[in-house]
């Protein structure tokens, strides 16, 4: 599990660098990649770093559902006190960005 999860971040920094048209096709993929993210992020089986890296990912996403996602992450006790500071983290710069401050 551990290793399809570090195959599927690698593979989404790969998609996440091609630019152009694909990019449009990439935001009709994003609530199903919120979806895999927020899986692997709360996954506890999963490496702490793993985990961090699925946030970060979230909160670069900038997305309104990325945000609402983040603020679940945060709300979620059973993840370590720095995983739902660093989901608090980008949720307020999603917020940040969004209201353009």
């Amino acid at each position: 599990m551990v290793a399809q999860g570090v195959e599927w971040i690698q593979e989404e920094y790969y998609l996440a660098d091609i630019a152009g048209d694909k990019r449009r096709d990439r935001m009709a993929e994003q609530p199903n990649e919120l979806k895999k993210l927020v899986a692997i992020a709360t996954d506890l089986e999963l490496s702490a770093q793993l985990r961090t890296k699925a946030i970060e990912l979230v909160g670069n996403i900038g997305t309104h559902d990325a945000l609402l996602a983040l603020l679940d992450l945060a709300a979620n006790e059973r993840l370590i006190p720095e995983e739902r500071a660093l989901s608090l983290k980008y949720a307020r710069e999603i917020i940040i960005i969004k209201s353009g401050h």
